[in-house]
């Protein structure tokens, strides 16, 4: 059987095209740095490096609203994100009389505070 080569993405090189992209607005840049991160975030054989690179802030802000990965994980593992608190003024908004209902229902969760996704 022949060997799959290995991949030619590394975190370095990504980190550098973010660099650029940053600096001086190179698109051509921007768009390769892109491409490398989706093909390291979406094949379950490159997972660990791609976690990795996201310890670097602008990898994970190129994450975050770019490929959206981190949604992916987050949705993947159950964690879901708090609700917004109610408005200060005591007033329901309309049509939230059922949920509200629920919610005072259910007690609290002691695991509010998720850990996070990138530690």
């Amino acid at each position: 059987m022949a060997r799959t080569p290995p991949s030619r993405v590394s975190a370095r090189k990504v980190l550098l095209d973010l660099r650029l992209a940053s600096r001086k607005g190179d698109r051509a840049a921007l768009s390769l740095a892109l491409d490398q991160m989706r093909t390291l975030a979406h094949s379950p054989r490159y997972w660990e490096r791609y976690l990795g690179l996201l310890r670097n802030p602008l990898a994970r802000l190129v994450d975050l609203l770019v490929i959206k990965q981190g949604e992916r994980i987050a949705h993947q593992k159950g964690w879901k994100l708090s609700r917004p608190a109610p408005p200060a003024d005591g007033k329901p908004r309309r049509g939230s009389t059922r949920t509200a209902r629920r919610r005072r229902a259910a007690p609290a969760s002691p695991s509010a505070t998720q850990p996070s996704l990138f530690e």
